[in-house]
């Protein structure tokens, strides 16, 4: 009975300590990998302005040493990007994937020893050397090339980059480069992506080959370090725009809008292991209260037998106690050794290839608190215990039923139902005392927390599921967006006015803005705006002083729906390209979009995080000065189209595609437009999704695995009754009870917690499954939308019942062969 108690403890506690241990090192081990790159706060690139990493004596140059000048800045590291084409044996350079590969040189040290790149397979290259480098997954991919492999890449110039013949041997390149492949990585920014940044992929070049390549430069990044971290954030970008040259546009990557999306990644892996190991720590003290209970009442025949002999009442439970005490301690312990010896399993999800410190881990916090809470729980439940049991006499060991018969067994019998049924309902429901007495109890509390477990994570599986396959829950609210490379014309705009298959559409503007000094990712709309983002709280864009932001942002601006925030974009050195500051009233907040263009380094719109603001908050003289005099490359950067009702999602994109055709052959046909494109594009994820579809089954495995525990439980509780109750068995069969009926009996006496488990545990599933999406929807800032899997849920009832019934056959075939005589000789 002690070792049951051990290892009842020690193994269902450290299973539940061990999985709220793995949820908090899942949900950690993303700012735990990204403080092992030695990360910059913020990334920073100016365009319309030379950039140069290097000292210039140019006024109007931004320089490594300019923006150590800033306020706050520990260190700067930068890398130049520059455009490159694979060569081929002869030399030929090959434009097939231009778009998707962007190449970059480390000057002094980023993506090596500064934002330091994750190796997935093969090593960094030696930074002294100019004939190595490192690529990311999917670039070595697009380049088909394994590690160890050696490749020419040709550098050109942004000159070059617009001759006639760029792409053919006719424009030779600025510079050659040979180098071997040693390396895939993952950038620190990277680790989980949306389908906007999954390309382009970068290729990385060491500084020794960068020094060769400064002329060739059409970007240059520069990572800075702050001395107060993410905290000098705000004030550093303020005094970036104010420094930069007039003219000049800037984007900025703040590295804890990062962090924070990644970790919204990965709460469903942290939830899913944090319910599970609280649901089997409250499975580990009830089981062990009742195991703690069940000692007691077999050793109260001895305890009375004391208490007879002239000890005190104490003395007799004191007798009784020393023994639980010890194994309530080394239950503790053991508990704690086996969450260590788990440890090694977290984290889960996609940090885990690339985790800085992998292997066992002690989580002090939880295994201590875990310890403890084993220790006071169970020790003041004995205690509790060994004071009632004062209040008892002796007890006979041997009665085989409880002191109080069963009401419900007494229906069934009343009823008429089988003799076999309703021996089976007393076998379970009155568990009987002392020596015979059966843990039917335990394996109904496990039976209901076990059902639970399974239909609230089925229920949250589905309503993960919905969210996944419904875009408009996480603000894709349309069908299509027409994506254009700089402007969709007029003409498009009017053809969609028109179109038969078009039920509505929006247009929006990326842009980057700061609302009360922080930088935050913005889309600029037409009013009145037909398609829009759902919104989560207040009311959409109705006027122009009026902004809608993302619910996360919302939070990092301390602010609430109804107050009022300040935006502002560049200094008024850089008028006209300037919007003075101007107060807007937070009108509500919405599911934001993931949609914008890939860049090198800018944030875009994404779930919870940005901003909807109107185009009237841009000045006349702005509007002027970014006016182009060519009426084809004025308009939106996108158009979001919703389709009417019945139109097929293929037809309605070959529409679509007409449309964008249309006005490309327009661009082609304007020499002041050739290039431009308009494009439709599909639903584009943010990474919080990409993440959520790759979790699959982690959830219900868990679930899966608490089920299966439970049945395993049932089975040993059965075969442990069986034995118990040789003597019951034996009489009945005595009496006449077939083969077939003793095995009916233990079946039914299996089956009667199966069914307290669906009838307790499918609603409350349900309720905490509806309940955990609702909280974790908010979390996330999507539209919250539970979803029940009635389906599911009837498979899971009724799978749970048949288990019962199975693993109850075989202790009813041990029943049925249960010798008369030899249970009955001492009557």
């Amino acid at each position: 009975g002690y070792l049951a108690v051990v290892l009842l403890v020690g193994l269902i506690g450290g299973t539940a300590m061990a999985s709220i241990a793995g949820a908090r090192r899942t949900q950690s081990s993303y700012p735990e990998f990204l403080r092992s790159t030695n990360p910059s706060a913020l990334v920073v690139s100016s365009f319309g302005a030379n950039t140069s990493p290097s000292s210039s004596n140019a006024a109007n140059t931004v320089t490594e040493q300019s923006m150590a000048r800033l306020p706050d800045v520990a260190s700067v590291r930068s890398v130049i990007a520059f455009t490159s084409l694979p060569l081929d044996a002869s030399g030929k350079p090959d434009p097939t994937n231009v778009p998707m590969l962007a190449a970059a040189g480390s000057f002094d040290g980023l993506a090596f020893t500064q934002d330091r790149v994750a190796v997935r397979h093969g090593r960094l290259p030696n930074l002294a050397r100019s004939d190595e480098f490192v690529s990311t997954v999917d670039g070595a991919h697009l380049l088909g090339m394994q590690i160890g492999q050696v490749k020419s890449f040709g550098v050109y110039t942004s000159a070059q980059a617009v001759l006639p013949g760029f792409g053919t041997a006719r424009v030779a390149p600025y510079y050659t480069i040979t180098a071997r492949l040693v390396g895939t990585v993952v950038l620190n920014n990277q680790l989980i992506q949306d389908d906007i940044d999954r390309y382009p992929a970068f290729l990385f070049f060491t500084p020794a080959t960068t020094r060769h390549l400064l002329a060739a430069a059409n970007a240059t990044l520069f990572g800075l370090q702050l001395r107060h971290g993410d905290a000098d954030v705000p004030a550093v970008e303020q005094a970036f725009v104010h420094s930069v040259p007039a003219g000049s546009t800037y984007e900025f990557h703040e590295t804890a809008s990062i962090e924070a999306r990644v970790e919204r990644a990965l709460r469903p892996e942290s939830i899913a292991l944090g319910v599970f190991g609280l649901i089997a720590g409250v499975a580990a003290l009830v089981i062990g209260i009742l195991a703690l209970s069940r000692q007691l009442q077999r050793d109260d025949n001895s305890a009375a037998v004391l208490r007879a002999l002239g000890a005190g009442p104490w003395l007799g439970v004191a007798d009784q106690m020393i023994g639980l005490v010890a194994a309530i301690v080394l239950g503790a312990i053991a508990a704690g050794v086996v969450a260590v010896a788990l440890s090694p399993l977290a984290p889960v999800g996609p940090v885990r290839p690339v985790y800085p410190h992998p292997g066992a881990s002690f989580d002090a916090t939880v295994i201590g608190l875990g310890v403890l809470v084993v220790v006071v729980v169970l020790g003041g439940s004995l205690a509790f215990l060994g004071w009632r049991s004062t209040r008892r006499g002796a007890v006979d060991p041997n009665r085989g039923a409880s002191a109080r018969p069963s009401g419900i067994a007494r229906a069934a019998t009343a009823a008429g139902l089988p003799a076999s049924v309703c021996v089976g309902i007393r076998f379970a429901l009155e568990t009987g005392t002392g020596r015979v007495a059966v843990p039917m109890r335990s394996a109904a509390v496990g039976a209901v927390l076990a059902l639970v477990t399974v239909v609230s994570t089925l229920t949250f599986g589905s309503s993960l599921h919905t969210l996944v396959s419904r875009p408009a829950l996480y603000g894709w609210n349309w069908n299509y967006v027409l994506n254009a490379s700089q402007a969709v014309p007029a003409q498009t705009l009017k053809a969609l006015g028109t179109d038969p298959d078009v039920l509505a559409w929006g247009d929006a503007t990326e842009a980057e803005m700061q609302l009360d000094g922080h930088n935050v990712p913005a889309q600029i709309m037409t009013l009145p705006a037909a398609v829009t983002p759902p919104i989560l709280t207040g009311h959409a864009l109705q006027a122009g002083n009026q902004i809608v932001l993302g619910a996360a942002t919302l939070a990092e601006l301390h602010k609430r729906v109804g107050d009022v925030v300040t935006l502002t974009y560049g200094s008024p050195q850089n008028a006209p390209i300037y919007v003075p500051p101007t107060r807007l009233i937070i009108a509500g907040t919405a599911a934001l979009p993931a949609i914008g263009y890939s860049s090198f380094i800018a944030d875009h719109t994404s779930m919870g995080v940005g901003a909807l603001v109107s185009d009237a908050i841009e000045p006349a003289a702005f509007i002027k000065a970014t006016t182009n005099p060519d009426p084809l490359l004025n308009g939106p950067q996108f158009a979001m189209v919703q389709l009417r009702p019945g139109v097929a999602a293929k037809a309605g994109l070959a529409d679509l595609q007409r449309l964008s055709n249309a006005a490309d052959a327009a661009f082609a046909a304007d020499p002041n437009a050739v290039g431009n494109t308009v494009t439709p594009l599909g639903v584009q994820r943010p990474a919080e999704i990409v993440n959520y579809r790759s979790t699959g089954n982690t959830p219900l495995l868990l679930a899966a695995g608490l089920a299966g525990g439970a049945t395993l439980a049932l089975g040993l509780t059965i075969a442990s009754s069986v034995r118990r109750r040789r003597r019951d068995l034996a009489v009945l069969k005595a009496l006449g009870f077939t083969p077939r009926q003793l095995v009916s009996v233990v079946v039914w006496q299996a089956m009667v917690p199966a069914l307290v488990g669906v009838a307790i545990g499918v609603p409350v599933g349900i309720a905490a499954g509806r309940l955990l999406w609702n909280a974790f929807a908010r979390t996330i800032f999507v539209v919250p939308e539970p979803s029940v899997p009635l389906l599911g849920v009837v498979i899971a009832a009724v799978a749970s019942l048949a288990l019962a019934a199975l693993v109850a056959v075989v202790p009813g075939l041990v029943a049925s062969r249960i010798p008369i005589a030899e249970a009955l000789r001492a009557e």
